[in-house]
């Protein structure tokens, strides 16, 4: 989703790309057509007026979810401030760890040790890849790898699917407002981001808080495009640098999106690092660009290594096609 379109755009994009909670989904159809709501979200700053937000912040402040549109609808026009200061204070920082499933098949195509280094890391929750499980579904049956519990993908392609878990000797991240895996206030904002109706992916998070606090990330606040060439000099001293990113760069204005973008190759090229790049389609261009077309109707992320596509992924990481 895009989220610096227009109100009703973003929302009816998101009503479509929203169909794994019915919620949402009749939520966002239903601010589109509602030219009072449109109004009352028009008059906060364009990155955060996202469905993503907008709806969290509701759920923060006592709307019922699954519930009636009613509920959202008289908590944002009948609001005196709290909940218009929570969208202002927060971000959406999902740090959905079901994406690790798409990743670590590209996290595999380098020489190990890894020194990972997640620009958008929130809390770090995708930085430990290594802790776990992954059963991939392909068309000549399942390929497991490490115990339970195992993050679950459907696989088309060729994908390389590793058949050991990649060694990590660091891991840190970036983040513009990092969150602390040992604050429950923060924990408890990243649990009210995962959708109705998705309590497997909010089982899934509480396991991956539990398993970052027992070696908590180091995240530091910063711009990732000013922040990123240091981080990545220090990374170096521990092994073969990995810089990756979900569902993140969506979030810059199209300028600071070309910016990373030809940061990420400056570095790549110099073999200061890897890069891995997991965004909506129409984030990176330049990366989509060197895959196969995807028809304008099709949501989906684009996976790239190094800057070329080499896959679709669902973007809570259910799905992985190979195209590479």
């Amino acid at each position: 989703m895009e989220p610096y379109a227009e109100v009703e755009e973003s929302y009816r994009a998101f009503a479509a790309e929203a169909t794994d909670s019915p919620t949402f989904a009749a939520w966002a159809a239903a601010v589109a057509d509602d030219p009072e709501v449109v109004a009352w979200i028009r008059t906060l700053p364009a990155v955060k007026q996202q469905p993503n937000l907008v709806f969290a912040a509701a759920r923060h402040h006592g709307v019922p979810a699954p519930g009636p549109y009613a509920g959202l609808r008289a908590a944002l026009l009948d609001d005196t401030g709290p909940l218009r200061a929570t969208i202002l204070a927060r971000a959406t920082q999902t740090n959905e760890v079901g994406r690790l499933a798409t990743l670590v098949p590209a996290f595999g195509s380098f020489a190990g040790p890894l020194a990972l280094l997640e620009v958008g890391a929130s809390a770090g929750l995708c930085l430990y890849p290594d802790r776990w499980g992954y059963a991939w579904s392909t068309d000549d049956g399942p390929v497991l790898l490490g115990d339970e519990p195992r993050l679950p993908c459907r696989v088309k392609g060729a994908a390389p699917l590793p058949a050991v878990p990649p060694e990590i000797a660091w891991r840190g991240g970036i983040d513009l407002h990092p969150l602390d895996v040992t604050d429950r206030d923060d924990m408890a904002w990243l649990e009210t981001l995962v959708w109705p109706e998705q309590d497997e992916r909010r089982a899934r998070l509480e396991r991956a808080i539990q398993v970052a606090r027992t070696d908590p990330p180091r995240v530091v606040a910063g711009d990732l495009v000013e922040e990123l060439p240091a981080m990545v000099e220090r990374a170096s001293a521990y092994g073969t640098v990995v810089v990756f990113h979900s569902a993140v760069i969506v979030y810059l204005p199209p300028p600071r999106r070309l910016e990373f973008d030809a940061l990420m190759r400056d570095l790549v090229g110099s073999g200061a690092c890897h890069w891995v790049s997991n965004e909506g389609k129409q984030v990176l261009p330049s990366v989509t660009a060197t895959g196969p077309p995807i028809p304008d109707g099709h949501p989906t992320f684009v996976l790239g290594i190094d800057g070329r596509m080499v896959a679709q992924t669902h973007g809570h990481g259910r799905a992985l096609r190979w195209t590479a």
